[in-house]
């Protein structure tokens, strides 16, 4: 992991950040795309990289086209002219709340407009993708979801995950996975055109999805338990009654068992869940 350069989109907290940290620890350069890098000033863990030319914090935003093209030129930078060896895509706004629809997101397309600038901006090679979806989003994950969890995922949850669903079909139309049309949010979401933004149908190989079940703020079991197969489980196909998985686990997920695993993840869905 020593000699990665990564890209993190999304990772100011929560799972992109915990993946990012950890990255760090091992040795990795990450570059940060932020909105706001003042929101690093007092985290004393990102500050120490900093110093060590090992963080970099780049001002922009990815709903901004020429800012995720800033981002990959930045990451690219280094004592070599090698590409960036991995993006993780993790963008998720701040939450409110309606009481007509639930949790909602400003703009309500948020992922997956930002997930088309990053395609549209691609470097050449072809950096390897992680992206973070959810369980649940389309109509045949939904039948998994543990039914106490139902009502959750349909009214509370709807809002952004017709935003992650979006996210969804660009990937399967850039990777040429399958994709059932009735799970489509729709031009509002997408944008007229989107296909002509985004890699060709097929064309983008190295790209691997990872679908969490409902998420928590709790601690990494992984860490305590020492085994990764005894903390959380991974399947590609969805997984029968998976209620939660921390945020923390998925990160250590990404980065112990996808990244170290490339071969075996590349071009597929992971879901997690304890």
């Amino acid at each position: 992991m020593e000699s990665l350069k990564v890209l993190v989109i999304g990772g100011s907290r929560n799972i992109g950040y915990y993946s990012a940290v950890r990255l760090l620890a091992l040795g990795a350069t990450v570059t940060f795309l932020l909105r706001s890098p003042q929101v690093f000033d007092q985290d004393d863990t990102i500050q120490a990289y900093i110093k060590e030319g090992k963080a970099r914090l780049i001002q922009g935003d990815a709903l901004v086209k020429s800012d995720v093209r800033r981002a990959w030129s930045e990451a690219q930078l280094g004592d070599d002219t090698r590409p960036v060896d991995f993006l993780i895509f993790t963008v998720g706004g701040t939450p409110g709340f309606s009481l007509t629809k639930g949790i909602i997101i400003t703009p309500p397309n948020l992922v997956t407009q930002s997930l088309i600038n990053v395609l549209e901006t691609l470097p050449s090679p072809h950096p390897k993708i992680i992206t973070i979806s959810s369980t649940g989003l389309t109509q045949a994950s939904h039948k998994s979801v543990p039914l106490p969890l139902k009502p959750l995922y349909s009214y509370i949850l709807a809002a952004p995950h017709k935003d992650k669903c979006g996210a969804e079909e660009v990937i399967a139309h850039s990777a040429g996975w399958e994709w059932d049309a009735r799970d489509s949010p729709g031009d509002d979401i997408l944008g007229a055109g989107w296909t002509s933004r985004v890699p060709n149908a097929g064309e983008l190989k190295s790209i691997a999805v990872i679908r969490p079940a409902l998420l928590t703020d709790g601690k990494c079991r992984a860490d305590v338990e020492g085994k990764e197969g005894k903390a959380y489980r991974v399947k590609e196909e969805d997984l029968e009654c998976g209620y939660s998985v921390s945020r923390k686990d998925v990160a250590h997920f990404l980065v112990e068992g996808m990244m170290r695993h490339w071969q075996e993840w590349e071009g597929k869905c992971a879901r997690i869940a304890y």
